[in-house]
């Protein structure tokens, strides 16, 4: 642990000094790409396994929401209650299932907003179709991740999700996760 700590802080000392700004954004952008990638996969588990095991997935209902304790949310989810919901959309006699739908996730403007040795704050753009019967819908908003380093990589303390439709009718709710 202690040789980890050591590189890490030699990496932001270099981080500082200009150089492997390139490397954390293409590492970055990957990992958020590959998360995606997962939701449109529905490779759920594998989804729920790039959060830290106290990480946290919200959604709040605008954007002024600067908490979700005792606030209303439209997610807000530990890796308990992502299992709960992943167990129940997976579940055989899941009407909410029928007929089965896909999603198409878009990620941009992908920016750094601040780093440290042990964390990562990142902001992104992001874009989701979502395909049920021939109904298509499109969320759109902001991305807001505190990335935790580990040595398997990238794992997701905190990952906001700031709609820009949030407030918009629908005719039946959001299944997994944005």
């Amino acid at each position: 642990m202690a040789k980890l700590k050591k590189a890490l802080k030699k990496l932001v000392r270099r981080k500082a000094n200009g150089a492997g700004i390139h490397e954390t954004q293409h590492a970055i952008e990957q990992f958020l790409f590959r998360q995606a990638e997962l939701l449109d996969g529905k490779q759920w588990q594998d989804y729920i396994e790039l959060f830290t095991p106290d990480g946290v997935y919200w959604m709040p209902p605008e954007p002024s929401h600067t908490h979700w304790d005792g606030m209303p949310a439209i997610f807000a989810e530990d890796r308990n209650l992502m299992t709960v919901r992943m167990k129940r959309i997976l579940h055989p006699d899941a009407w909410s299932q029928r007929p089965l739908w896909e999603t198409n996730h878009v990620v941009s403007n992908i920016i750094v907003e601040k780093e440290t040795a042990d964390e990562v704050q990142v902001r992104s753009r992001f874009h989701m179709l979502e395909l049920r019967r021939d109904d298509v819908r499109h969320f759109a908003g902001a991305y807001r991740h505190t990335l935790k380093r580990t040595r398997e990589g990238f794992r997701i303390k905190l990952q906001r999700v700031d709609m820009t439709n949030a407030q918009a009718a629908y005719d039946y709710v959001i299944q997994a996760w944005v």
